[in-house]
């Protein structure tokens, strides 16, 4: 778990978008919300994708595609924010 917790807090826009995945969202929405390029929200997210730290909620769009945190996710984040050991 403390491997994923590392590769989270070592990157500060993916500590940014885990976070902001709390709640389903796309990556165009998430650039805006964050204030952060969309390609670099884009390739945050694809690296949390193959940690499993998040998902795509709708795989088959080719556009407008939506994520949210997983469970693992959620862990990560709580052990970040100092709400869990």
């Amino acid at each position: 778990m403390y491997d994923l917790v590392s590769f989270v807090g070592r990157g500060r826009v993916r500590k940014k978008v885990l976070q902001a995945l709390a709640k389903p969202n796309s990556p165009t929405d998430l650039a805006k919300q964050l204030d952060i390029e969309r390609s670099t929200i884009s390739r945050a997210i694809i690296e949390l994708t193959e940690k499993g730290l998040v998902e795509c909620l709708t795989p088959d769009e080719r556009m407008g595609r939506y994520y949210r945190i997983t469970d693992v996710g959620k862990k990560v984040v709580n052990i970040i924010e100092g709400k869990e050991e």
